[in-house]
């Protein structure tokens, strides 16, 4: 097969999975869970996020990925700045409580939370929390995706870590 008959093929067959086709797919990949965090005039906001990941290490940069129709879309859109917390292993109650619909005061009225840098709310007990400046913002899809440089990390030592897999909740310790 030449390649532009390669190419064409390719073109051809793209776009021809469906989305339910694709959250099938992704439900096979084992992500951590984490509580992405934000504070806009004092005001906390957050949700539960599975994409997440490493863009580079020089500096160090990650990406995280949030829906456009998100009720905390706005206070991201608005910030200059964000945590991830990595949950560790028996924060199930805390991922649900920040992925539902719970009022943001309900949801910060749980756990330990503090600051470090740049005055997002970090969880106390995170298995990491990367503390992060965000430099740019791309719209893909009906994503936003945040490209943030790292400018503090705390991490806790021997807390297992929460993974979502297969649609549910799972353990590392």
């Amino acid at each position: 097969m030449t390649l532009s008959a390669l190419t064409e093929t390719k073109e051809t067959n793209a776009g021809t999975v469906t989305a339910q086709q694709y959250c099938q797919g992704m439900a096979s990949v084992a992500a951590a869970v984490n509580i992405v965090t934000t504070s806009n005039h004092g005001t906390p906001a957050g949700f539960t996020a599975t994409a997440v990941c490493s863009v580079s290490d020089d500096p160090a940069t990650l990406l995280v990925c949030l829906n456009r129709q998100s009720s905390v879309h706005q206070a991201f859109s608005q910030s200059r700045h964000l945590a991830v917390n990595t949950l560790a292993a028996g924060q199930d109650a805390l991922s649900n409580l920040f992925g539902g619909r719970a009022p943001m005061a309900e949801r910060f009225s749980q756990g330990n939370w503090s600051t470090l840098s740049t005055g997002s709310p970090v969880l106390s007990n995170a298995a990491v929390i990367f503390d992060c400046r965000i430099i740019d913002v791309k719209s893909v899809a009906t994503h936003d995706v945040f490209y943030c440089q790292v400018v503090a990390i705390q991490e806790q030592p021997d807390t297992g870590a929460l993974l979502y897999y297969q649609r549910g909740y799972h353990t590392l310790t």
